[in-house]
Parts: C-alpha cells; sequence; structure tokens
C-alpha cells in the first residue's frame, strides 16, 4: 500500500504503534494473522493470511483496514493512493517455504532502499514486524520465529 504520490514524512514510532494498534484490530475483527510487515518511509507491506476461523476475509479487512488507517494519515496530511497492490498467492504458491521466502523479501525492503547498511541490521529496523493477536511474544527476528509460527498456525486452524 503505497502512500498517495509517495509522500514521505508519516512514518515515525507513535504512528508505528498506532499501525499496529489498528492491526490488531483487524487481524481479530476478521480472524488474520500477519506473518509480516515492513512500513517503509513512501509504502507499506503485510503478509496475512486468514486464520481458518469462518468469517476471515482478507479482501473485506483489507477495505476496513484501508479506511481506518486513512483515518489516522489524514490528519497528518497523508493518505493511502487510491488503489492498493494486492497479490494473492495461487494455492500452489501456499506452501510454508513460499511464505517464508516471500517474507525474506518483504523484509528486505529498508536493504534494498539503503535504509540499513547490510542484511545483519535489518532486526534493528524499527518498522517492521509480525502481528498474531493474542501472541505478543512472537518476533519476526527470533531464530525459532518460523517454526512457532507454523505451529500456532496448526493449533488456530485446529480449534477454529
Amino acid at each position: 500500500m503505497a502512500i498517495d504520490r509517495r509522500k514521505t514524512g508519516w512514518l515515525n514510532s507513535e504512528l508505528h504503534f498506532r499501525f499496529r494498534e489498528l492491526l490488531t484490530h483487524t487481524a481479530f475483527r476478521h480472524h488474520l494473522i500477519c506473518l509480516c510487515y515492513v512500513l517503509m518511509p513512501d509504502y507499506l507491506h503485510l503478509i496475512w493470511m486468514g486464520s481458518g476461523a469462518e468469517g476471515s476475509d482478507q479482501r473485506i479487512a483489507t477495505r476496513f483496514f484501508r479506511k481506518q488507517l486513512n483515518r489516522i494519515l489524514r490528519p497528518l496530511g497523508f493518505e493511502l493512493q487510491k488503489q492498493g497492490h494486492d497479490h494473492v498467492l495461487r494455492e500452489e504458491a501456499r506452501k510454508e517455504s513460499v511464505f517464508e521466502t516471500v517474507a525474506a523479501y518483504v523484509l528486505e525492503n529498508p536493504l534494498r532502499a539503503g535504509l540499513v547498511g547490510d542484511a545483519t541490521e535489518l532486526r534493528s529496523y524499527p518498522f517492521s514486524g509480525c502481528l498474531v493477536p493474542g501472541y505478543p511474544e512472537l518476533d519476526i527476528w527470533n531464530d525459532e520465529y518460523w517454526n512457532s509460527f507454523w505451529k500456532l498456525c496448526c493449533k488456530l486452524r485446529n480449534t477454529s
């Protein structure tokens, strides 16, 4: 999701906090899990998936999320560009290894944009993470993240 006219100046710690709060509400309301996200100076990336619960609809969630994020951005003089870029993984691409590869690519955006010096500094980029409602201990930069994440997905899908 790009900021309209690729304007910069909106991204700071307070907005990151508000973004995470909104992401939490969206994920809870629409039964989503956010594998990872990265906020960049002029756009943001989200990779989310349904939790397996009935009523999980990523398109409806995206509309809700965009509307609510614009309510936060507009008083600051920003808004999302009208058409976000959504990419839905096809069935053959919905394998754990593909999700992990796509997430790694997304998480490397600060490196490609020159916002961090090298790959070892990606962990220190302050505007990236993951979010699964009810599991604040999950950390995308923890070496055990993917193992924990996939176990949690199985648990959530079996109890939904």
